[in-house]
């Protein structure tokens, strides 16, 4: 620890234990749900959004065979802590490593939690690496900011974080979804502290160039016919994130149904949700929203997409990019990335979408593990 940390940001130990009563509400919110209102007799390949066969299924996987103790004590077998950061407490993973590897810190996004690093965090640390993964403000255990903040404002708060409280002087980091937009403004912002960053989500810059080539043109027609048919949620969350945290937040069903469908989109399910997730570990990622009253604050962040001030500044830090196939944004090609990004390693994966570290751990913890070994 360095001179910096003093006990109001001193990490305490924390333990996953919620209380039964916040359960039992829980569940007497799922029974009084009925899924099936109104669905297309074709509506059986998730062509209109969610399932609604299929969430009747989880609703009746979740009330009769689901056991969220089982999934509080696998959670807890990791070491977790909370300490104030800026007046926010939050809540991170900390496993130390054997000291001969760069520390390393990894952020998720939405619709996800740190439960999306549960089984790449002990591949990281056996590699050498102390792992530290933060909930954000507003998600899962962290506490909830005053106002809404963005990436750019979360990044500070993971140098505070790394530096001042867990005494790193030098650290490397890692993200995608919102945990890109994280770890870029860390690389940006915060180069002093920053060996280098790695990438799971690349967008690289979107406004056209005069020397835009052929590909990259092509790149750009892929990402636009995405955004129209994928970015209604997101400008519901960035434009008025009040209305439908409130319509959510109560309704354990309609956020499953909300989430589901972005993670039977978003990541390599080739259409099999189950076999590709699996549903104790759909339920975790839900509940760990649900049992905190964490389902509105988490959507906050969406608007500092208007509100948070941006930059076109270079990352100059060394960048690693993984291009996981099934990524629902478009990956740019490599010399449009360079535009933003110092890129040092451009790795095609075999398998996986967006939500890498969840669906390919294994994989994923060598590439990032390979990535960071030269720092």
């Amino acid at each position: 620890m360095n001179d910096m940390i003093t006990q109001s940001n001193h990490p305490r130990p924390f333990t996953i234990a919620i209380p039964d009563e916040t359960l039992d509400l829980i569940r007497r919110r799922l029974e009084l749900s009925a899924p099936r209102r109104h669905a297309p007799a074709d509506d059986r390949d998730w062509r209109y959004g969610t399932d609604a066969g299929w969430v009747a299924g989880l609703r009746q996987y979740w009330l009769t065979r689901y056991d969220w103790r089982a999934a509080e004590r696998h959670l807890n077998r990791l070491p977790q802590f909370m300490a104030s950061v800026d007046g926010t407490d939050i809540h991170f993973i900390h496993l130390r490593g054997d000291g001969s590897r760069l520390p390393l810190v990894l952020t998720h996004g939405w619709p996800g939690s740190f439960f999306e690093f549960d089984r790449v965090v002990e591949p990281l640390v056996a590699a050498g690496f102390d792992v530290v993964v933060p909930s954000l403000p507003g998600f899962g255990f962290s506490g909830r900011p005053d106002g809404i903040i963005g990436p750019r404002h979360v990044a500070s708060l993971w140098r505070r974080l790394m530096v001042d409280v867990l005494g790193y002087p030098r650290f490397g980091a890692q993200g995608g979804d919102w945990g890109s937009a994280v770890t870029t403004w860390l690389g940006r912002d915060h180069a002093d502290v920053v060996a280098a960053i790695h990438l799971n989500l690349f967008m690289g810059p979107v406004v056209p160039s005069a020397g835009d080539d052929a590909e990259t043109l092509a790149w750009r027609q892929r990402l636009l016919a995405v955004q129209q048919m994928q970015s209604a949620y997101m400008m519901e969350q960035a434009t008025k994130p009040q209305t439908i945290g409130l319509a959510l937040a109560d309704n354990p069903l309609g956020f499953a149904a909300w989430v589901v469908e972005k993670f039977h989109g978003w990541g390599d399910t080739k259409g099999d949700i189950d076999g590709h997730f699996g549903k104790d570990a759909l339920l975790t990622n839900l509940m760990i929203y649900l049992v905190n009253d964490a389902v509105q604050s988490a959507i906050w962040m969406y608007h500092s997409i208007f509100t948070e001030p941006r930059s076109d500044d270079r990352v100059t830090v060394p960048t690693g990019c993984a291009l996981f196939p099934a990524e629902f944004l478009p990956y740019p090609p490599r010399a449009v990335a360079e535009r933003c990004y110092h890129v040092t390693r451009w790795t095609p994966m075999p398998a996986g979408g967006h939500f890498a570290a969840m669906e390919e751990p294994a994989a994923f913890s060598r590439e990032v593990a390979a990535f960071f070994a030269d720092f």
